[in-house]
C-alpha cells in the first residue's frame, strides 16, 4: 500500500468543509488512522490503490464539478461525502438527471467502476459531461481517494466505532 501522508493530510485540509446544523447527520472525515485502516481492510485491488495517482486523477478530472469535503458545497456536480452506500440521486440539496434519479442503487466501489468507465454508457440518459476514465488503475486509485475522503467506512469500522452495552 502506497501511502504519501503529507499529500493526502494537506488535500484533505484543503477540500475540508466547514460543518453546520444540515451537517449534523453526516459522519466525521476519516482521521489518518482510519484511511489506514480503510484501505488496509479492502479487498484487492482496491487494497493496492496508489492514493498519489488517486489525487492526481480526481484534481485532473473531478474538481472542477466536485467538492469532497463535510459540509463542502455543491458545484455543477454534487458534494460527494458521504456518497458510498447511499441511493444515486436521493440528496436532497441537488437537483439530478433522471436517469440518476431512477438508477436504484447505491454508490459502492462496483457501481464507481461502471459509472467512472463512461457515465452516459453505464447509465444513458445521464448528464454528466466527463467522457470517462479508461484505465481500471486509475479507476481504482480514484474510488480509494474517493473512500478515504467522503466518510465511508466499512461495515467492520461501523461496527467496530458503536457503543458496547
Amino acid at each position: 500500500m502506497r501511502i504519501l501522508v503529507l499529500p493526502l493530510l494537506a488535500l484533505s485540509a484543503l477540500l475540508a468543509g466547514c460543518s453546520g446544523d444540515a451537517d449534523a447527520g453526516l459522519p466525521m472525515p476519516l482521521t489518518h488512522a482510519d484511511k489506514v485502516a480503510l484501505i488496509a481492510s479492502l479487498p484487492e485491488p482496491y487494497r493496492s490503490a496508489d492514493l498519489a495517482n488517486g489525487i492526481f486523477r480526481f484534481q485532473g478530472i473531478c474538481k472542477e464539478c466536485h467538492t469532497l469535503g463535510r459540509g463542502s458545497q455543491n458545484l455543477t456536480g454534487p458534494n460527494l461525502f458521504n456518497m458510498f452506500d447511499q441511493v444515486a440521486g436521493a440528496r436532497t440539496d441537488f437537483i439530478y438527471s433522471d436517469a440518476i434519479k431512477n438508477a436504484g442503487f447505491k454508490w459502492d466501489a462496483e457501481h464507481l467502476q461502471g459509472w467512472l468507465t463512461g457515465p452516459q454508457t453505464y447509465l444513458p440518459g445521464a448528464k454528466m459531461t466527463f467522457q470517462g476514465l479508461p484505465n481500471e488503475k486509475d479507476r481504482i486509485d480514484l474510488i480509494v481517494y474517493l473512500m478515504t475522503e467522503t466518510g465511508y467506512r466499512t461495515p467492520g469500522m461501523l461496527a467496530a466505532s458503536k457503543p458496547r452495552p
